[in-house]
């Protein structure tokens, strides 16, 4: 491995090229990588969704609706980690792509830890914003470094392993989200720093003030830092298209149209996005409000909330991501069309068992098809990834992965959380209106003001509210699968390497 001057890793080079067959580097160092960059991608969700666990207290902090809830989980994120993903991705082809990730690392998880500070709701959604620019910077290079490291017979299963810090990242939010906000609050972090000797940091804060919730944002944000650091110290920069084909190695640079154009010949590929972009749109939509679905609906408290969520939903989910891209790869001989007929399949699955999880009254029994439907509708990551870096040579693929999570996460992301949460508002009034006991939003928030019955009822209709609104997401997985279906019409004419 060369090395610089202080004994850190350098760009890798021709001499540096070991074993094409299997991929760069030794299966060891291929190993560590992807586990480097799965770490990555899982504080990467950790960050991002930890949102989604803490929505019921952060609310309750600033009074606020579920529709500025979805603001701050949604387009808050969505729209400056979207349009910064590209210019990323460009800067990606060209520049050093471990250089780019470690320093997306470090920005975005002192933002998270930042949003702990927040003193009102305005300067919670601008630190949020700050999470998403440092964020914009993880995947697109992300994706084009395991396409180096890995050839195409494997990258589907190297992209589903990568693509597990979506469930994984999400798991461990709810887990270690839940618990921090639902048993820590500033005096209990107050007592631990004192039994350390760190007096400096006990007196410069108001620690009697500070809720479970901000003490949650810090302790997850501040070790995403060290693993930057990590990251740059430790992964090697492969050669630029090491494991394609050796007439696409060594070609010219190509622009942002050219890429647009080339993609824009690829019917798999747009198909493949737009059924993503469906399933985006439902996932973060529920996934924003899903432990609040449990707590009101079904009377849970926050911390068991959270890990029903995180643990038993989030394994079956990081089942289905690592799933779909194994599986995929291990039938691609007998089944080439695997990477647009496994994430359709499963959107077929997810649709009606999600319907009727969400509407049974008894959580146990509830478990059963919410569990398999999770499994079912994560089984799209690893082929969406698959397929974008498929569909082009080495000078387009970050720009391919950024294209794809581009409209993925503009409209998926950004306006996922946000419509469910304005949806869930409606009909939460519509609910009130039928009690027919003069109740509206306004006087919903006042509970203090109201007699029982009408706390009540305004409890029923909160939760009955974001109930529907969420039966009515899932329902558009079925919309999704049709596009996957699509894709596989086309597949094996646009891949750029066939597999298999």
């Amino acid at each position: 491995m060369t090395t610089t001057t202080n004994g850190s890793p350098a760009v890798a080079t021709a001499d540096d090229r070991a074993a094409p067959d299997f991929g760069f580097g030794s299966k060891t160092y291929r190993s560590y990588v992807l586990g480097s960059l799965l770490i990555v991608y899982i504080f990467n969700f950790i960050d991002r969704t930890i949102i989604n666990i803490l929505t019921e207290p952060i609310k309750a902090t600033f009074q606020v609706e579920d529709w500025q809830m979805g603001l701050l989980g949604g387009p808050a994120f969505a729209v400056l980690y979207t349009f910064l993903g590209i210019p990323i991705a460009r800067v990606a082809e060209r520049a050093h792509r471990v250089w780019i990730i470690a320093i997306a690392v470090v920005l975005w998880s002192l933002m998270t830890a930042l949003c702990g500070f927040a003193m009102s709701f305005l300067v919670l959604l601008l630190f949020r914003i700050g999470v998403s620019v440092g964020e914009a910077g993880c995947t697109p290079p992300a994706q084009s470094l395991v396409a180096d490291y890995y050839r195409p017979e494997s990258r589907a299963t190297a992209v589903s392993i990568y693509a597990l810090g979506v469930p994984l990242g999400g798991m461990f939010a709810a887990v270690f989200g839940g618990f921090i906000a639902g048993n820590l609050n500033g005096p209990d972090v107050a007592a631990v720093l004192s039994s350390w000797g760190w007096m400096w940091a006990v007196n410069a804060l108001d620690w009697q003030s500070i809720e479970g919730w901000r003490v949650a944002f810090v302790l997850v944000g501040v070790p995403g830092i060290i693993v930057g650091i990590i990251v740059k110290l430790t992964i090697k920069e492969p050669p630029r298209g090491y494991t394609d084909p050796p007439e696409l190695q060594n070609q010219p640079q190509t622009s942002f149209m050219d890429a647009l154009n080339v993609l824009a010949t690829k019917p798999a590929f747009i198909h493949v996005v737009i059924g993503a972009t469906i399933t985006a749109f439902v996932g973060y939509g529920m996934g924003q409000f899903t432990t609040s679905f449990l707590i009101r609906t079904h009377g849970l408290d926050i911390q068991s909330a959270a890990l029903l969520f995180g643990i038993l939903l989030g394994l079956m989910s990081s089942i289905g991501v690592f799933a779909s891209g194994f599986i995929a790869d291990k039938i691609a001989a007998r089944h080439p069309n695997a990477l647009t007929w496994i994430p359709a399949l499963g959107m077929g699955i997810a649709a009606p068992l999600f319907v009727t999880g969400f509407l049974m009254e008894n959580l146990t029994i509830a478990l059963i098809p919410l569990m398999i439907a999770s499994l079912a509708n994560s089984l799209y990551l690893g082929p969406m990834y698959a397929v974008s870096g498929g569909v082009v040579d080495s000078r387009m693929r970050a720009t391919s992965v950024a294209v794809t999570l581009f409209v993925v996460n503009l409209i998926g992301y950004g306006l996922g959380p946000l419509v469910i949460g304005v949806l869930s508002t409606f009909l939460k009034s519509m609910f009130i209106a039928g009690t027919g006991m003069g109740l509206d939003l306004d006087a919903c928030r006042d509970a203090a003001t109201l007699a029982e019955d009408a706390v009540v009822a305004c409890a029923t209709a909160d939760a009955r509210g974001l109930q529907w609104s969420i039966v009515i997401f899932v329902s558009l997985y079925a919309w999704a699968a049709v596009h996957f279906l699509l894709a596989g019409r086309t597949l094996q004419r646009d891949l750029v390497t066939k597999r298999g």
